[in-house]
Parts: structure tokens; sequence; C-alpha cells
């Protein structure tokens, strides 16, 4: 009986040293699988029999063990050490590891799977797929970029498809305004020839008459029914004002920018086009007593308009029988400066923005200033597109501006419409002063829109967030990759190729961003190695092993006995 009893135990021990093998040997194997994690082996008495039960002490007597013959052992548990990997960086914009707890969900064939493997790529259709075609699952985002929690869906992301752009919403400047210089006092204004409604030049053209009835000195008519008027090379600040035509009649059949038929509107269409503010003081177009048009322009050198004989152009190609003249009859004065910006309206256009700055006063509180903002992307008429007073202290420092927003029409181009933008004097990072200096200078430093651009590449945050970047500098959040995070993760069921399935004893997965609840952190561009530690492998292996040898041992042992038994009874 002792003899078979050896020979069982030893053969239980064979078993547990097998496993013992596997397990250390299937560690050793996977030391370089992306997030391999390691298992460990438990053994526990098989069945242990009981020779003489023992006493306790009584009278003279003391109390006595009892004899036990354990025999064999047998596996109590197989579990793995979900500890976090070395993390290694890649580079990859597409690879992600977890460090804590969790693990990335994906899309088998439509069965919810988990891994700890972050070693993603994208397919074809620009999914963020797993090594073995399964999809990375996550939040998406609505139509704004914004990101939406709830319902997981694969994650997309379209890498040289997906465009974007960004309407201004605001533009800072920056510089200096000069306090010293000379306080605006008058526009410019230029005259037509006088305009008659006789051949004999003796009764002056009013707002109300017909221009293809009208007259010049000499008894010729300018103007014609059908004509296009062509304004080009007009300037205003010493920048030239975009070329823009007129035609002179009920209807606009030459696609021209304006048309008319009277006095009042030709000098409606030059008022618009000009850019000019009409609540300032006496700057507008109008027409005198003598029939000559005057095109008063707002305060400051840098408003002031100049248009010359050349600059009329009536049928462009062909040669007017009576041009019209032109005459300067006023230069405008004051301090004041312009400069340019481009911002872009929602679907990424440029829109080019001419800004002047003039002084309109100057007391014992500060200084004054007034800008203009002109526009020929503008889709209305009139090109002026905001103005605003802005008032500084005697200490040169902003006080305030009484209009912070400009405002262009984009009708009928599919963009947003109106577009409007903030004017800022002055944030954390700088401002316009009003000091005095040799000259005025003011410039668009910054602004928060963007044309088209495309994405280029993205990165993934802590939480999740995948960050996409595109060519025209813009961020947009693209989605989210959450964490299943499970009650017990040594429940789980591995399906192969480390992918997991949730169990009865593993519990539900709980789904959050990295970084909350009981979630660890996501680490972009890097993956997640194996916890295997080849000493403590390698110290496994020949403990099992020698174990091995030794019930081997017993066995050959017993077996040498038994014969020796058998040759004796015969």
């Amino acid at each position: 009986m002792a003899l078979t009893n050896s020979l069982n135990i030893a053969l239980t021990g064979l078993k547990a040293s097998s496993i013992g093998i596997d397990v250390a040997g299937n560690n050793i194997a996977n030391v370089n699988t992306t997030a391999f994690k390691k298992s460990r082996a438990t053994f526990e008495t098989h069945i242990s029999r009981t020779l003489e039960p023992g006493s306790g002490p009584s009278g003279q007597l003391g109390g006595t063990n009892p004899a036990q013959v354990g025999l064999g052992v047998r596996l109590g548990s197989i579990t793995q050490d979900f500890a976090t990997g070395s993390l290694e960086p890649t580079g990859s914009n597409t690879d992600a590891a977890i460090e804590g707890n969790g693990f990335f969900v994906v899309s088998d064939a439509g069965e919810q799977r988990y891994t700890r493997n972050g070693n993603f790529t994208l397919d074809r259709d620009f999914n963020l797929v797993a090594n073995d075609g399964a999809k990375v699952q996550g939040w998406n985002v609505d139509d704004d970029y914004n990101i939406v929690e709830g319902v997981l869906e694969d994650i997309n992301l379209p890498i040289g498809v997906l465009s974007v752009a960004e309407p201004t919403t605001e533009v800072k400047f920056a510089g200096n305004l000069n306090a010293g210089g000379d306080v605006a006092t008058q526009g410019s204004i230029t005259q037509f020839n006088a305009l008659f409604t006789d051949a004999a030049a003796t009764i002056p053209a009013t707002t109300g008459d017909t221009l293809a009835s009208l007259f010049v000195t000499g008894g010729t008519q300018p103007l014609t029914l059908g004509d296009v008027i062509t304004f080009t090379g007009v300037t205003r600040g010493g920048s030239d004002i975009p070329d823009a035509t007129f035609e002179v009649g009920p209807a606009n059949t030459t696609n021209s920018d304006g048309f008319g038929t009277t006095v009042q509107d030709l000098m409606d269409f030059m008022d618009a086009t000009f850019g000019i503010d009409q609540t300032q003081g006496t700057a507008g177009v109008r027409i005198t007593a003598g029939g000559v048009i005057e095109v008063e322009s707002n305060l400051g050198e840098s408003n002031g308009i100049s248009i010359g004989d050349a600059n009329f152009v009536v049928n462009a190609g062909t040669t007017p029988a009576t041009p019209m003249t032109f005459t300067q009859a006023q230069d405008a004065d004051g301090e004041s400066t312009r400069t340019s910006l481009v911002a872009f309206d929602s679907l990424g256009n440029d829109v080019t923005v001419d800004f002047s700055v003039t002084m309109v006063n100057r007391d014992s509180n500060g200084t004054q200033w007034r800008y203009f903002a002109n526009s020929r992307d503008d889709t209305d008429p009139d090109t002026l597109v905001g103005t605003g007073l802005i008032s500084f202290n005697t200490e040169g420092e902003l006080l305030g501006i009484d209009n912070t927003d400009i405002s262009l029409d984009r009708v009928n181009t599919g963009a947003d419409t109106p577009l409007t933008i903030g004017v800022l004097f002055r944030d954390p990072f700088g401002a316009v002063t009003a000091l005095s200096d040799a000259t005025s200078t003011i410039a668009a430093v910054s602004q928060d829109g963007a044309g088209i651009g495309t994405l280029n590449d993205f990165d993934i945050s802590e939480s999740g967030v995948i960050t996409g970047i595109f060519s025209n500098g813009l961020l947009r959040d693209l989605g989210q990759i959450p964490l299943a995070t499970f009650a017990n993760n040594e429940g789980l069921r591995a399906d192969g190729g480390w992918l997991y399935q949730a169990t009865a004893n593993s519990g539900a997965p709980v789904i959050v961003a990295g970084g909350t609840g009981n979630a660890g952190t996501i680490v972009g561009r890097t993956l997640e190695l194996s916890n295997v530690e080849l000493a403590e492998e390698f110290v496994n292996l020949i403990t099992a092993s020698t174990g091995f040898s030794a019930n081997s041992r017993v066995i050959s042992t017993s077996d040498r006995l038994i014969q020796e038994l058998l040759a004796t009874l015969r």
C-alpha cells in the first residue's frame, strides 16, 4: 500500500511540476509580446489521510498529535498578474498604452472584447483597428467637434481627407498712435465737372434727374442709357480701392456691381463703393446747387479719396466723346494710419478688411481716435463694415471703445452671415497705446480664424481624447478612446491574441474616460511591454524542473521496490 501511495503521490507531483513548467515557459516565450500579462500557478495538497486522530492531555499523559499522510498535490489556481508593464515610446500616432488599470474596448466581428494591446493602425476606411482587424471602440463627436459620450462606436480618423476651416471671431491689434500729431479737421473733397439738364448749361442738375439726360458745358451728354462706368485706380489713403462698375439703366444687364438711372443712384453707389461713413460730420457724396457732384471723405489722411479723370471710364475699351473731369478741391488732414488684415468666413474664404485710425480729438483727458473698417468682400453694396470711437487717457493707455465689432455680410456665398469680428486693442499679451511718437503705426498681430486645412496628424491625450492636427494649424477633437474597468480582472477569459471576454466572475465592464474612476491613464505614441521578469521566470522554471526530476526519481524507486517485492514472493 505504501509503495502504491508513493507512486500516486509522485504522479500528482509530476503533473504539478509539468503545469509549473508550462506556465513559466509560456511567460518566457511571451517576454516580448506587447502588453502580455504573466501568469502564476499555485498548488495545494490533494488529499490528506489521517492514520491516528491524536488526543488531548489527560491525567499524567500528554496529548498526541494526529498522524497524517499527504496523498499528493493538485493545481490550486492559475492567475494572471495585471500589473502595468514598462512603457516604450514608439512615435506612432496610432499607438497607445494604458498606465494603470483598464482595457481598450474593441469590436471583434461584432462581439465586444477587451485588450491591453494598444498597437493599433488605420485600415483603408480610416478606422482605428487592432492587429487582427478588431475595430477600436470609442465616443465620436458632433458637428461642432464636441465629444458625445454614451454609445460606443467605431473610431474613424480620415487622415488627409477631413478638412476644416474656422471663421474669424476676433482680431488683436498692436502698435502706437502718435498722440503728438495733428487732430484731423477735414476730409478730402473731389468735385466732378458741373452737370446740367439742358444743352445750354443753364439749369443745374439735381438728385432726381436722370443720368442719360444730363449735359456738360458745351452741350454734350457724357452718359447714355446702357453705358457702364468703371471706377478704377481710385485710392483711399494712398491705397487702391478695388475697381467697381455701374450700369446706367433700370436693370443690371452687364453683371455690374451696381445700376441706376438717376444722379442719386450714382451718388449712393459711389458712397458705398468708397466706404464713406455718412454719419460722421459732412462726409458723403452730394450734389451742389451748381450741379457739381462732390465726394467728401471721412477725416484723416488715411481716409482721403483721390479720383482723377483717368479713374472714371465709360464703356471700357472705347473712347468717350465727352469724358468727365475731376478736381481735387480739398485734401484730408490729421494724424492717422492704416493697415489691412485677412480674415476668414465659415467656409475658409479669405476676407480682406482695410482698417484705418484717425485722431479726432485731444483734450485734458487724453486723445480720442476713430477707426474705420472697409471691405469689398462685404456682399452688400456698402463697403463700410464698422466704425468706432477709441479713447486713451493722459498716460496713453486705452480707456475703451464704443463699438468693438465689425460685421460683414456674406449673403449668397454659402458661408454663415453675417461674419462678426471683434476688434481687440488690448489683451494680456499686448496693447495699442497712444503716446507721442514720430508717426502712428498699427498692425493686426493675430486672429483666431483659419482657411481650409486638411487633417495631417493626431494625438491621444491621457483621458483618451483624440485631437486632430490640421494643416492650417487648427486643433479639433475627433473622438475619445475610453477604458473598460472590471471588478475582477482575473475573472476575464483570454480568447487568444490577448483579447479578453467578460465572464460572470469578472463583472460587467464600466466604461469611463482615462484617469477617471478606477481607470488608469492613456499614453499616446507608446506601447506597453510585457510585465514578465525573466530572472524570476527562470527561477520558477528551474524549481518546477527540479520538482519534476525529483518526482521522476520517486516513481523509478517505487518501481524497483515493487519488482523486488514480486521477486521475493515467487
